[in-house]
């Protein structure tokens, strides 16, 4: 069999590719600074504004798998285009939107876009590099966008609320698609290998209520602390949906999703990798950012430059994955990032960010590239273990570890910093017991009330809650730091299940 030649606009092609998922990762992190705009502009309540904020990766949670195996359906080409027009139509609707309602209408619209761009945009990467090494090299490239995208999307929010009005961290979008679209048009190919059989839109509507449902009660659980009595039932009920679900998978001659895949090392170690790295890197971040606001006095802007080293070095991490996978292997690459990111959070708990010195800067450079390694390196695992056919369900699975991940870390570091903080926080004398309640929530509220009181006493309030939040931050990390050490052991075994299968294939 003569092998295939690589397609000479494969470069080309990774380019445009790149260029569609960077606003999709934009949006998970840009809206969080436009918040306070938003909510004053729209007249939003509490539960519209978390509405706001949630529907995105709790809707793109539950559509990723099921768009991912409609690519490979149908063609990447033909689903990738439509969610490109999808994400650009929703960006317009979502940037002039009047009432929250709309808004969150705007944000489900902008959920199913990009839940057709996420895995159409690795199913691409798959099926155009078929040597091992420039995939990995691609892989990693495309690692670079995610990692720096999610990072500086608050960056960029900052700077356009600066000048324009909160519409405009949705409305950045549409120039970004007028050149993708097009581009994508052109150079992606118009003959693709697909999988034969229809796409079962029941199985699919089962997926996404049961995720949706599941992922809701997570979230409305532990993140909303709603009663167990309210949270229980739809556990239940998403848990039902997706064991029915997997039952129809086991039994169908044509199923939605192929549930072998999890029978394959790399893909779980990848996908484990993609929901731990994630969850913890966007948790990291939350707990950072409050600790330079709220702790350190920095503005949002100061912080995002604080924050700087984690960026540049995201930025870098992927290409070196791709180029240290192909000559080291991939088990001693994704197990060392792992671990050192595990070693760099455990020195940063105990470092003193007021006095940063260069310690401080380098270990967060340190992070950044060692967990876009990490999360570059779990890309590379499940591709790399997906046949060229099954390429858009791999990269579905691989973008909903990353969706679930970061929500669930950021519900998971957002209770345990509420939890921990209440418990840590020393409240001066004389704070009525209202007002004590309200305070030890969080160091949020702490600011709000002591607005409330005189100063003397506002600035007590304020200094134990420093305090409170520093000792919080510090367990935080630590406990993100032994948790990326246990997962660098998982993988460690899990890879080497995985050498083992490819020695026994030979």
């Amino acid at each position: 069999m003569i092998p295939r030649q690589p397609d000479p606009k494969r470069w080309l092609v990774l380019l445009a590719v790149m260029l569609a998922f960077l606003p999709v990762v934009l949006d998970m992190t840009i809206l969080h600074v436009a918040v306070p705009s938003l909510t004053q502009a729209l007249g939003a309540d509490n539960a519209q504004v978390l509405w706001i904020i949630d529907i995105y990766p709790l809707l793109m949670a539950g559509l990723l798998v099921p768009m991912g195996t409609l690519a490979d359906r149908t063609g990447t080409r033909r689903v990738l285009l439509s969610g490109l027009a999808v994400f650009g139509v929703a960006s317009c609707l979502a940037a002039f939107a009047s009432t929250p309602v709309l808004l969150i209408a705007a944000r489900m619209l902008l959920a199913l876009g990009g839940a057709m761009i996420m895995p159409c945009v690795l199913g691409v990467i798959r099926r155009t590099f078929e040597d091992p090494a420039e995939r990995g090299l691609a892989l990693g490239l495309w690692g670079t966008v995610g990692a720096a995208g999610a990072a500086v999307g608050p960056l960029i929010g900052g700077a356009l609320l600066g000048h324009f009005w909160w519409g405009s961290v949705f409305l950045i979008n549409v120039p970004v698609m007028l050149v993708v679209l097009p581009a994508c048009w052109l150079l992606l190919p118009r003959r693709e290998v697909l999988t034969p059989g229809h796409w079962p839109i029941g199985q699919a509507v089962l997926l996404i209520l049961g995720m949706i449902a599941t992922v809701y009660a997570i979230k409305a659980g532990f993140g909303a602390k709603q009663p167990l009595a309210l949270v229980l039932p739809i556990l239940a009920v998403g848990v039902t949906l997706l064991w029915i679900f997997a039952r129809l998978q086991l039994r169908s001659t044509q199923p939605m999703l192929d549930l072998s895949l999890f029978s394959r090392p790399a893909i779980v170690a990848g996908i484990v990798m993609a929901v731990v790295a994630s969850g913890s890197l966007a948790g990291v971040e939350l707990t950072l950012a409050q600790e330079l606001q709220y702790v350190l006095d920095k503005t949002p802007l100061q912080a995002g430059i604080f924050l700087v080293p984690i960026m540049a070095a995201a930025a870098l991490g992927g290409p070196v994955a791709g180029s240290l996978s192909s000559r080291l292997g991939l088990r001693p690459v994704a197990c060392l990032s792992l671990a050192i990111s595990a070693g760099a959070l455990a020195r940063l708990a105990v470092s003193d960010l007021q006095n940063a010195g260069l310690i401080v800067p380098a270990l967060l450079a340190v992070l950044g590239l060692a967990l876009s390694i990490g999360l570059t390196a779990s890309s590379i695992a499940i591709m790399g273990a997906a046949e060229a056919q099954e390429a858009g369900a791999a990269g579905s699975l691989e973008a909903t570890g990353y969706e679930l991940g970061t929500g669930l870390g950021i519900t998971f570091f957002g209770v345990s910093i509420s939890v921990l903080f209440g418990r840590q926080l020393i409240l001066p004398d004389g704070i009525p017991a209202s007002l004590a309640e309200q305070a030890a929530q969080s160091i949020g509220d702490v600011y709000i009330v002591a607005q409330g009181l005189g100063d003397d006493e506002g600035a007590a309030l304020i200094s134990a809650g420093k305090a409170a939040f520093s000792t919080t931050h510090s367990a935080l990390l630590t406990a993100a730091a032994l948790l990326l050490g246990l997962l660098a052991v998982l993988v460690f075994f899990l890879l080497g299940e995985r050498r083992r299968d490819a020695a026994t294939q030979h």
